[in-house]
């Protein structure tokens, strides 16, 4: 009774679920015919799996896929919710179940990542004796978040969005779907509509479908017809669902385009991601010290006033706040992207410091030294230094480097922007 009455009042999302590999939608390149994984399954040949993909992509669903196929006891667990007691219950009855029957027993965890190292490791005796075949799924790195111990014993399958085409293909099932959809019903939804939900369901066919029951359920029927247009999808997804979590990987990816786009000089990318990042809600601190960064790493003395620009802009900020800053970021992140670059001073202060690391330098020239503290002018600290000021054009040649770097050049400025009269005149000075 139960069982019927979820059938029919579940949300669509969950009607709809495959319960084949026939039925999944998307993740060709794990699935198709002849793939590894679709072989495994079919065959219920399975080691340890980890599926690593964002929310909507089919992680759970494959779980389930291979709990109606498999021979092997099936358990589930949800990392959110449950605890080591709970974990270690489970892998118990597994043990026993073994030595009764000698069935392994699949143990799914969702969201795997939220268990500590702790309760992870309690999983790897069952999994190395072969009593407990682990799936997990995850949003996150599973090579940042998983053990590496059973990372080691598990292979990993990355789940990708799915495609707009595959989205659609997913709508237009649960709509003709007369078991578990809408096909009973008499729909109307016009082309324009299904490619704006698949459009904005950002591949998660979980968003796309609970968009479809929302204009199902909530259209009157005219003459027996539910007619759902571009208007009634648009109030249905009334803004695009981002998978960005902020501690997340599509956090890291988007900082991590946003940052190349402003060093590849393209202000239009960069403009997409810091909307994207101002969008999900990212903290626009953390923006504005990358483009920081970024002005001094990747733009330097090519133009100084980069540099400038976006302290300022940090600076504004913090006054400002949100929604102005956007456009204060904004700003700067164009004039960061825009402007030449170099990272010359970057590569300075690297070699700089490996030299300081890895070689064995015995002490500053003498004519360098500080000579005002007692008795340093009878050490002959400062003897012979020659003050630039003295001579003309403020220079004069003398050794500044220690005598074991004598001819070394750090910084070897590049012919961008500012740094094209900076090489010109160190190339002067070298000429004197």
């Amino acid at each position: 009774m139960k069982d019927e009455k979820l059938k029919t009042d579940a949300p669509l999302a969950v009607r709809m679920r495959p319960r084949t590999i026939d039925e999944f939608v998307g993740q060709e390149h794990i699935l198709g015919e002849g793939k590894l994984l679709r072989r495994a399954i079919a065959a219920d040949r399975l080691t340890s799996l980890i599926f690593y993909g964002p929310p909507g992509t089919g992680k759970t669903t494959l779980a389930r896929i291979i709990a109606n196929t498999t021979e092997s006891s099936f358990v589930q667990i949800n990392a959110t919710t449950s605890g080591k007691k709970e974990l270690n219950t489970k892998c118990q009855s597994a043990e026993e179940n073994f030595a009764l029957t000698g069935r392994r027993t699949i143990v799914f965890i969702d969201a795997i990542h939220r268990f500590n190292k702790l309760q992870q490791d309690s999983l790897l005796p069952y999994v190395e004796e072969g009593i407990v075949i682990l799936i997990g799924a995850t949003t996150e790195n599973p090579y940042f978040e998983v053990n590496s111990a059973l990372i080691s014993r598990s292979r990993i399958f990355e789940l990708t969005p799915l495609t707009k085409e595959d989205i659609k293909r997913i709508i237009l099932n649960a709509l003709n779907d007369k078991e578990r959809g809408y096909g009973e019903l008499d729909i109307n939804i016009s082309d324009d509509a299904v490619d704006f939900i698949a459009d904005t369901a950002n591949g998660d066919a979980r968003d796309a479908l609970n968009a479809i029951e929302l204009g199902v359920i909530t259209t009157e029927p005219v003459d027996g017809v539910i007619n759902i247009d571009i208007n009634t999808a648009e109030e249905c997804i009334q803004k695009r669902v981002l998978n960005y979590e902020r501690d997340g990987d599509n956090h890291y990816d988007t900082i991590s385009a946003f940052i190349k786009s402003m060093r590849g000089s393209d202000p239009h990318a960069a403009v997409y991601y810091l909307a994207k990042m101002l969008y999900a809600g990212e903290d626009i601190k953390f923006i504005a010290r990358r483009i920081v960064i970024c002005a001094s790493e990747d733009v330097g003395n090519a133009d100084p006033h980069a540099l400038q620009v976006a302290v300022a802009a940090f600076e504004a900020i913090n006054l400002i706040g949100m929604p102005e800053a956007r456009i204060i970021l904004s700003q700067a992140a164009i004039y960061v992207a825009c402007a030449p670059k170099s990272n010359a001073s970057y590569l300075a202060i690297d070699s700089a410091l490996s030299d300081v690391k890895n070689k064995q330098i015995k002490s500053v020239p003498r004519h360098l030294k500080d000579s005002h503290y007692p008795g340093a002018k009878n050490l002959g600290n400062g003897t012979g230094y020659k003050y630039a000021h003295d001579y003309p054009a403020h220079y004069v040649r003398q050794q500044y480097l220690p005598d074991e770097l004598v001819g070394t050049e750090y910084y070897k400025p590049t012919q961008n922007g500012v740094e094209r009269r900076i090489s010109d005149t160190l190339r002067r000075l070298k000429e004197m």
